[in-house]
């Protein structure tokens, strides 16, 4: 084997080594210090435990077309500048939802990094659908 092709070789497997972790990274499969829960979870918190509120990282357009009851809505590009609208929620556990579960995934680091408990919703609202969530537009 060349030293070109030893070469890129190496570049190949670092190249796929950092999508690999780029990858778990994004779904808070790693180096996350927030909770991530499944849907199911998710609905029985809350309609058992009164110390959660619920937040919605999706676009304002998504969340007319139909949203959980009580959300508040912060798309997850506006959540820095809005951490103000959650103050109330500081000592509460927050469960964030997106629609497939990856934008609530840096919404959860976001406000980890800010002192809240998020509670990541694996699979977003359509996991949430399909554990009968109610929804309303």
């Amino acid at each position: 084997m060349t030293n070109r092709k030893k070469y890129t070789n190496i570049l190949y497997w670092v190249a796929m080594g950092g999508l690999i972790f780029w990858f778990a990274y994004t779904k808070g499969w790693i180096l996350a210090n927030f909770e991530s829960i499944d849907a199911k979870t998710a609905l029985i918190l809350l309609e058992n435990d009164d110390n959660v509120s619920l937040l919605d990282v999706r676009t304002i357009q998504e969340y007319k077309e139909g949203h959980l009851r009580n959300a508040t809505l912060i798309p997850v590009q506006a959540l820095s500048d809005n951490l103000g609208m959650l103050k109330q929620d500081k000592n509460k556990k927050i469960i964030v939802y997106c629609r497939t579960g990856n934008r609530s995934v840096a919404a959860s680091r976001i406000l980890e990094e800010n002192g809240f408990t998020p509670l990541n919703v694996k699979g977003g609202i359509i996991e949430l659908m399909g554990a009968k969530a109610e929804i309303v537009k």
